[in-house]
């Protein structure tokens, strides 16, 4: 049975969470927030975040890259109660959806590099 990834998978998991990052860093234009504030900034600055820290993983990986990426799509959940922009639904849609996919992703990466079997059967 293998026991690690192949060489192509993790970057694959990069890959996602890149277009996860880009998805959420420009969701205030292609869905129309962009005039709220703290919804923008925060999908511009945590979409922005989570990109560069896949695109750094592409080339070196950490395990810290991961820990970063997996903490900041657990704040993108959460950031439209905790910022107050609970009401936009779009913007919430967005935060929540991009913040699942990176912390699966993330976590996901984790379970796997730490040489973890994919089951115990």
């Amino acid at each position: 049975m293998l026991k690690s990834l192949s060489v192509d998978t993790p970057k694959a998991f990069d890959v996602v969470t890149i277009i996860a990052g880009l998805g959420l860093a420009l969701a205030p234009w292609y869905l129309g927030f962009t005039t709220e504030t703290a919804a923008a900034w925060n999908a511009w600055i945590v979409g922005a975040a989570v990109t560069l820290i896949a695109v750094a993983a592409l080339f070196a990986f950490h395990q810290a890259e991961e820990w970063a990426n997996a903490a900041l799509g657990l704040w993108a959940i959460v950031a439209p109660w905790a910022l107050g922009f609970s009401a936009l639904s779009v913007a919430v849609t967005a935060h929540v959806i991009a913040g699942l996919v990176v912390a699966a992703v993330a976590a996901a990466r984790l379970w796997f590099t730490t040489g973890r079997p994919y089951s115990t059967a």
